[in-house]
């Protein structure tokens, strides 16, 4: 049974001209890539859009790549960019409807409608907050792979949590009491 290499070990190989193990990093990260761009910019067609400049993008710093830090986070730091950058042209409209990141086919009704209010809940948080929590819980990053994604103190980062989870029970508490 082979051993599993690091992402940093799959990025130095396809530095070095591997393909395949660019295509290891990319079944390990892009749907959790997609998860936090979706959910970070709103909109299904950016959140695609983004992804695949944040791939380009890792694909042209290949030569460049130094294992610092984890590779997730130097992934999602530059897709939270490169989103960063779209938001900003003056053309577009950031007013599109958030969907759902649906893993299959079988949801049940009560998971749609459980999903749909969590959604609701998560977009009425502060957007550090909304940040946090969807690259922790949605994309599956640590508290320090978070804080360099977001160049914030990790215990910044972990008061955003709390934060965000405290506001999200309340906000299901009262739902429950209506």
């Amino acid at each position: 049974m082979p051993i599993e290499q690091s992402d940093d070990e799959l990025m130095l190989r396809y530095r070095d001209g591997e393909l395949s193990a660019f295509q290891e990093l990319y079944r390990r990260h892009s749907r959790g890539l997609y998860r936090f761009l979706a959910w970070r910019s709103g909109r299904t067609e950016w959140a695609d859009e983004v992804a695949q400049e944040t791939w380009l993008a890792v694909h042209h710093a290949r030569t460049r790549y130094a294992a610092q830090g984890s590779f997730r986070s130097y992934l999602f730091q530059i897709g939270r960019n490169r989103l960063a950058d779209m938001q900003r042209q003056p053309d577009i409209d950031d007013c599109g409807d958030i969907r759902l990141v649906q893993d299959s086919a079988e949801t049940t009704a009560l998971e749609r409608q459980q999903n749909l209010a969590l959604h609701a809940a998560i977009r009425l948080l502060p957007s550090e907050q909304k940040e946090a929590l969807v690259l922790q819980h949605f994309s599956g990053l640590s508290i320090d792979e978070i804080a360099l994604v977001v160049a914030a103190p990790a215990e910044t980062v972990k008061s955003r949590l709390r934060y965000a989870m405290r506001k999200l029970r309340e906000q299901f508490k009262q739902e429950e009491t209506v």
